[in-house]
């Protein structure tokens, strides 16, 4: 399969809950697109026989991320930073490193209710690509890094698609939106045509940082 090749490098930030799908979706888009899939989980569990997730271990994943984001986006090739940009300065930090490389950059926020996520990071299956490196996760800790979730804003470019529809209509939402940014030509978005109610094209807050007194018990089985 011929991937879709950027006409400028192009930076993809991934934002949404813990068990949203955001590394599924990275890994599916890396087959569709030239780019370089730089995966959080996995380069800590490369560095770190057993890892602890503390703030040091933290602070050495992320640089090594951002060093070698900034090196290939200076190489003109374009990147899939694979994990949780839920900070509104990461983000902005980020947008700078592709600005600097002439590119640009754009977040793919997954929204799916709370309580599916939290299920979803529950049945973690290691044998499959997806949950391999993904870390297990209690309630707790589940409610504290969604309660420090800072939502995208109105100044950043970001797409909005959701952890429940399959990948073909998430691809479609996301070809649309880098063919309106001018990074992809036309002749490259092929069917991708979104159509009308498969995908939630106003952002739901809900779906972004948990506001604990709006819970929905809503679970995929």
């Amino acid at each position: 399969m011929n991937k879709v090749v950027p006409t400028k490098p192009l930076l993809i930030m991934l934002y949404g809950y813990p068990g949203s799908g955001k590394s599924y979706v990275a890994r599916q888009l890396s087959n569709h697109l030239q780019a370089a899939h730089v995966q959080g989980d996995r380069i800590r569990f490369e560095l770190f026989e057993q890892p602890r997730f503390d703030k040091q271990e933290n602070a050495v994943v992320t640089q090594l991320m951002d060093y070698m984001t900034e090196e290939f986006l200076n190489s003109g090739i374009s990147v899939i930073y694979d994990t949780n940009a839920l900070r509104a300065a990461q983000r902005h930090n980020l947008r700078d490193v592709a600005r600097r490389a002439h590119g640009q950059s754009l977040i793919i926020w997954v929204q799916i209710d709370n309580e599916s996520a939290f299920y979803r990071t529950q049945k973690r299956d290691r044998r499959k690509a997806d949950d391999k490196y993904a870390p297990t996760i209690d309630r707790p800790t589940f409610d504290s890094v969604t309660s420090h979730m800072q939502n995208p804003s109105t100044i950043e470019d970001y797409v909005v698609i959701s952890g429940k529809h399959v990948f073909t209509t998430q691809l479609s939402a996301i070809m649309k939106k880098l063919h309106d940014m001018n990074v992809i030509r036309m002749d490259d978005v092929g069917n991708g045509v979104v159509k009308p109610g498969l995908v939630n094209r106003i952002p739901n807050p809900a779906a972004g940082r948990v506001d604990m007194s709006r819970r929905r018990n809503i679970i995929i089985r």
